[in-house]
């Protein structure tokens, strides 16, 4: 069930900054109720789970759904003709599945490893740049952004955040192109996220009655 205040809650996030609702833990029944509120931007993590919601809510064209877990190269196949944004590009095999596979460019954002957990998914920071480069080659993938999570209970988010933006802005000037958008922040650190510049939040827990 979502939080009472959900009304007031969404007036507090910036009209830049697009909310997707990561529906990890919720089922599409419940997700109807996020539709009550004017939120269209789904993000889930699990390929199987997706598909089930995909088709509860396939006659909804306002829903913008957005990949945000690991994709595991085995399963992309499933989901990439269904999504509208993939969050978590961290492996040219990946790219090259998708390249040969989608139908028309897929919005994309690069993952990230700012810090190098070794826990954690994403290209580490300092590749980056050459991962881009090889990207550029690739017509099915429209890359938009970069993606990152920062170290959870971490107390220098703002710092993390703030790294993801310059590695953004220092790519932009290298290969003279637009990388408009941020994917950072989550329900412990969206505040901290968006003032260093996130064009996407990813919020599950905190839209929620605990």
């Amino acid at each position: 069930m979502l939080r009472s205040d959900i009304d007031l809650f969404l007036k507090t996030i910036p009209k830049n900054v697009t909310l997707v609702a990561a529906t990890k833990y919720i089922s599409a029944k419940e997700m109807e109720e996020l539709l009550e509120h004017h939120i269209y931007d789904f993000g889930e993590n699990r390929v199987d789970s997706f598909l089930e919601k995909y088709e509860h809510f396939k006659d909804i064209s306002l829903i913008k759904w957005h990949f945000i877990g690991h994709l595991q190269r085995n399963k992309a196949k499933r989901v990439i003709n269904k999504i509208d944004y993939l969050h978590s590009l961290d492996s040219l095999e990946l790219a090259k599945i998708i390249d040969k596979e989608r139908k028309t460019p897929l919005k994309t954002f690069i993952e990230v490893s700012i810090n190098l957990e070794e826990s954690k998914n994403g290209v580490p920071y300092y590749e980056v740049d050459s991962f881009l480069k090889e990207l550029l080659n690739y017509h099915n993938i429209q890359v938009v952004g970069l993606m990152m999570m920062a170290v959870k209970g971490s107390l220098n988010t703002e710092e993390q955040f703030k790294k993801l933006r310059i590695l953004r802005d220092e790519l932009e000037k290298k290969f003279n192109i637009k990388i408009p958008y941020l994917s950072m922040g989550m329900s412990d650190d969206y505040i901290s996220a968006i003032n260093n510049g996130a064009t996407h939040i990813r919020l599950g827990r905190i839209l929620y009655k605990i």
